[in-house]
């Protein structure tokens, strides 16, 4: 997602600090389909019969946040910020006919819309959960204060909508005159919209102040409430039209829907090499290998010896790996996909991950590791952020017929299964190497079972093929990897999660498209409408990008809530 200067008071760095969550505003399919400019005029009418119930309680709100402002200035800048809204509020039959659009019939509000709105009215008001303010507000402090919470209330919903429609209006064609909602989109795009977001977002850090940090946290409070009830706003308006968004909602359990997730786990689900973490249990926990002081080699080396010893192998791991993707990049690039070329070239690859873990079971630093410290590492393993959670939830919903595979190169299951453990979860399913062990010790030895991108591919394929044959099946593949590439290319969604240079460099020299996951969606939507299918058929030689993992949770199961 892009980034938006928004100024470094209170404002921009709450901005920053949950602008992740537009995500899930941005892949409703009511935005999907808006960008796609096939929204139905009736999912259109329904919107803004319920924006103009949103824009009475921005005013109505405005009005309490005047009344309690005490500085003169502040006052005729709410004042100014109210009028803004009560002329759009006059001017919304015409705008919306401007727009090309029916005026829709009035319609009774949704619970989504009266939550916010309520919301807003009680924040004005004076009353915030958790916040003892008086019944009346007698001094100015405590009714400046008050205009401080209204205004960090109010100021997301603006920076929001400003946000998610310069997404949008990035991917349209300006001399297109076909999508029906770009006028509505540019207006929300203006500069004269984007600088009354900005006067909401100066007032607020100028009414903030002198506040105090207690007070400084209600507003933080308040200003994530206010993006969580606008997801909820958005996730909750009614599409009459087929979406591509959430994937989940586009099987028919009726007819044996079934889906498959497989990821990558290493960088891809972990903030860190699972390899680097074995490595530095077995140089902590040394002292406590061998007990029965054989004198072996391994048995004398210290920590220090070890740490050497797999900085040595680290170093030679990397050196090799460039000159492997150097040796491959430096032939001619393929003009059109080529995916016999690819697996060529990642035959390289296998011969190079094959002799890299020859090398680290030669030289002994896996020996002796204890299974129940490895487990203990899993369990407090860094994930990337929203990860562990999508896993959690896809492993827990009882209305999607689902399984997550974990196709990784770690060597050990063990490290895997402990990590993403929790008790109230369907079993997770993990394709790895392991760590031979006796007596609960490891070995030093590696049980392999993935250490190429063509083994991966082997065992993607070997699950597919156990499925039961009836019913609508559809995988989604999740890797950030070289190892990933073919597993990524046969899944009918594959996703790259975060921005591996090498990934890429190599994909595109055997002709694999990268796409941003948003505007592929755009692109899928137009296709559902002119075509008249959901179902996902596999792009030859395309890969769709994503910086993190909400983005995937927003498209697979929608709304964060």
């Amino acid at each position: 997602m892009g980034g938006m200067d928004v100024g470094g008071g209170i404002a921009g760095k709450l901005w920053n600090k949950f602008r992740s969550e537009s995500v899930f505003v941005n892949y409703t399919p009511f935005f999907v389909c808006l960008a796609a400019g096939n929204l139905s005029a009736d999912s259109f009418h329904h919107y803004v019969s319920q924006h103009v119930h949103l824009l009475n309680a921005f005013a109505h709100a405005y009005e309490l946040a005047e009344e309690c402002a005490d500085d003169d200035e502040d006052k005729k800048a709410i004042r100014n910020l109210r009028k803004y809204v009560q002329a759009k509020l006059k001017s919304h039959d015409s705008l919306v006919r401007e727009w090309g659009f029916e005026l829709p019939e009035e319609r009774s509000l949704t619970n989504a819309t009266v939550k916010y709105t309520d919301f807003l009215s009680a924040t004005a008001s004076g009353r915030i959960e958790g916040e003892r303010v008086p019944g009346k507000l007698a001094t100015p402090f405590e009714k400046t204060k008050v205009a401080a919470y209204t205004l960090g209330a109010i100021a997301p919903c603006m920076r929001l909508f400003a946000f998610i429609n310069k997404e949008i209006q990035a991917l349209l064609d300006p001399n297109d005159s076909t999508h029906i909602y770009k006028k509505w989109i540019d207006h929300y795009c203006s500069e004269n919209f984007e600088a009354y977001a900005f006067r909401i977002e100066e007032l607020l850090d100028t009414l903030s102040i002198s506040l105090t940090g207690e007070e400084l946290d209600v507003i933080e409070k308040l200003y994530h409430q206010s993006m969580r009830l606008e997801v909820d706003f958005f996730s909750s308006e009614p599409i009459l039209q087929e979406a591509v968004v959430p994937l989940s909602r586009t099987l028919d359990p009726a007819v044996g829907g079934e889906l498959s997730i497989f990821c990558d786990f290493d960088l891809t689900c972990t903030a860190f090499d699972s390899s680097a973490i074995l490595a530095e249990i077995a140089i902590i926990t040394r002292p406590k290998a061998d007990p029965d002081g054989s004198e072996t080699q391994l048995a004398r080396m210290s920590s220090a010896d070890l740490r050497s010893t797999w900085d040595a192998l680290s170093a030679q791991y990397t050196e090799e790996f460039e000159q492997c993707v150097e040796s491959i990049t430096t032939t001619e690039r393929a003009e059109t996909f080529s995916y016999e070329g690819l697996c060529e070239a990642l035959e390289q690859f296998a011969h190079f991950e094959k002799a890299a873990n020859s090398r680290v079971v030669q030289s002994g630093v896996l020996k002796g590791l204890n299974q129940e410290d490895i487990k203990r590492a899993g369990q407090r393993l860094i994930f990337q952020d929203g990860c562990k959670g999508f896993i959690q939830k896809i492993m827990k919903n009882e209305n999607l017929t689902a399984a997550i595979h974990v196709l990784s190169y770690c060597w050990c299951g063990d490290l895997i299964r402990s990590a993403l453990s929790s008790g109230d979860v369907k079993a997770l399913n993990v394709h790895s190497n392991e760590l031979s062990c006796e007596d609960s010790t490891t070995t030093g030895e590696i049980i392999k079972k993935l250490e190429s991108p063509m083994e991966k591919l082997q065992a993607f394929n070997n699950i597919l093929n156990n499925r039961d044959e009836d019913g609508q099946h559809l995988t989604v593949y999740i890797g950030g990897s070289v190892g990933d590439l073919l597993c990524l290319l046969e899944a009918d969604i594959g996703i790259v999660m975060g921005s591996s240079p090498t990934l890429r460099r190599l994909g595109e020299q055997f002709g694999i498209s990268f796409v941003p996951l948003f505007s592929g969606l755009v692109a899928k939507q137009r296709e559902v409408v002119e075509v008249g299918s959901s179902y996902w058929k596999r792009l030859s030689g395309t890969l769709y990008t994503v910086s993190s993992w909400d983005e995937i949770h927003a498209f697979i199961l929608g709304s964060s809530s």
